[in-house]
């Protein structure tokens, strides 16, 4: 069925414009009004949704043209978006930036196409004045089929400075100015290497709180909600199986050191018929009556001494594995499994052990979207095909000749590789595997806790 949905996206000339801190201060701002907002996030990133979730009130879903057909980016718009009066999404680098330079593949551009949606793009005012111009007319009439409805400037240096920046806009362009954000180092959010630190409850409140009223000042809303009509999706109401009746028990690791996960990848198991049990490996046991156990990614490596203060959670992860039981652990997940974690000043945290090697801090990342094949015998369907990402700063370092079978035959940025880790029934790697690409992955999960194999 065809229908209007009601939202817009932010969208950046490039990284690091403020779109992040604009998204988020929209959100907040829109909820105060007594809106309810659906927040998104075009790419692979868990950080920027964690934000949104706390401003919004409502969890974040990553949308992705790499990762995800058009189709199944669909599919997860229309299940989040019930019930909300306004869709925020939030754009990933530059508006048109992909997975090349050739191609609109996996850029914000192509996903507002997707979905239909108006682009409100976000200029970094700092030593610009009569060329902020050109730039607005390049970016609106680079792809005419990209609907850049308006202009939010972050980083204005004063309302002389503004009065320019709107002048030389509207001598361009048709998109209205549609805001005006001053610089205010005092409202900068702390960041890592992945961009903006993890949301905590105290700070990240008051930062929210602060972008919110920066956003009610000098942002305005009700033009800015008048974009939110402008384009239809075409079929954005899409219909939903019915969750499979509950048939098992998942662990989910879920705390400061374990916070990276798809969500959909969480639903996909849900409507497989997992009941998610989430625990804290830094401060809990696992919890008992589990049939498998979900470790995500995050930053273990920030929690290393606590995770393995916490020696009975440590043991009964080593158990679990070593009771043939399904594991599935992504990155963060992988680390914890080994058998440590040692950091660059050298200096060891002793782990779960399952895998016989330790993982060591580095300065460099290894990034990259990759294209996943499963192989060998595992509880992972056969040759099955998947897409995911990694990101990591950390890289194994055996200690010993032990090797293990490998669980996937992965191509990250035109290099092909043997990647993942199987023992018993174990599959640990540094992937992050997006199941949307391949919902077979989640029900495999869920087959193989049901199907229990005696002990090994």
């Amino acid at each position: 069925m065809s229908a209007h949905l009601p939202g817009f996206v932010i969208a950046g000339t490039h990284s690091g414009v403020g779109k992040t801190s604009i998204s988020v201060g929209v959100m907040a701002a829109l909820r105060r009004r007594g809106y309810v907002v659906q927040p998104f996030k075009v790419g692979p990133d868990f950080i920027d949704p964690a934000h949104h979730a706390m401003a919004s009130g409502r969890v974040s879903r990553n949308v992705d043209g790499w990762m995800l057909t058009r189709d199944a980016n669909l599919d997860v718009v229309a299940r989040a978006a019930g019930g909300a009066d306004v869709c925020v999404v939030e754009g990933m680098m530059g508006l048109f930036d992909g997975v090349d330079g050739a191609s609109e593949d996996g850029s914000t551009a192509q996903m507002t196409k997707w979905l239909g949606l108006p682009v409100v793009i976000v200029v970094d005012a700092y030593a610009l004045s009569r060329s902020a111009g050109a730039v607005v007319k390049g970016y609106a009439e680079f792809d005419p089929d990209v609907d850049v409805a308006g202009v939010i400037y972050n980083r204005v240096g004063s309302p002389t400075h503004l009065d320019w920046l709107v002048d030389a806009t509207r001598s361009a362009s048709t998109a209205p100015v549609l805001g005006g954000v001053p610089h205010d180092s005092e409202i900068a959010f702390p960041e890592r290497q992945l961009g903006l630190a993890m949301p905590d409850h105290v700070r990240t409140r008051s930062w929210i709180e602060a972008m919110a009223d920066v956003v009610e000042k000098h942002v305005d809303l009700d033009a800015l909600l008048a974009t939110r009509w402008c384009a239809p999706t075409g079929r954005v109401a899409r219909s939903a199986a019915d969750p499979a009746a509950a048939r098992v028990r998942i662990g989910v690791a879920r705390d400061e050191a374990f916070c990276f996960y798809y969500q959909d990848n969480l639903d996909l198991l849900h409507d497989c018929g997992a009941t998610l049990v989430e625990y804290s490996p830094l401060r809990d046991r696992l919890p008992p009556g589990l049939d498998g156990l979900y470790l995500g990614g995050g930053y273990p490596e920030l929690f290393a001494a606590q995770l393995a203060g916490n020696r009975d959670a440590v043991e009964d992860v080593r158990a679990f594995a070593d009771a043939g039981k399904p594991v599935y652990a992504e990155c963060g997940g992988l680390m914890y499994l080994s058998r440590g974690i040692e950091d660059s000043s050298g200096e060891k945290n002793e782990l779960c052990g399952v895998l016989p090697f330790w993982t060591q801090l580095t300065s460099m990342p290894t990034l990259g979207y990759a294209d996943v094949i499963a192989r060998g015998d595992t509880w992972l369907p056969r040759d099955g095909r998947a897409r995911g990402q990694t990101f990591h700063y950390s890289r194994i370092h055996p200690d010993d000749d032990s090797t293990l079978p490998t669980a996937y035959r992965v191509q990250v940025n035109g290099s092909t590789a043997d990647e993942g880790f199987v023992r018993h029934r174990v599959i640990a790697s540094y992937l992050h595997v997006h199941w949307g690409s391949n919902p077979a992955f989640a029900k495999a999960f869920v087959d193989a806790c049901h199907d229990q194999p005696l002990k090994p």
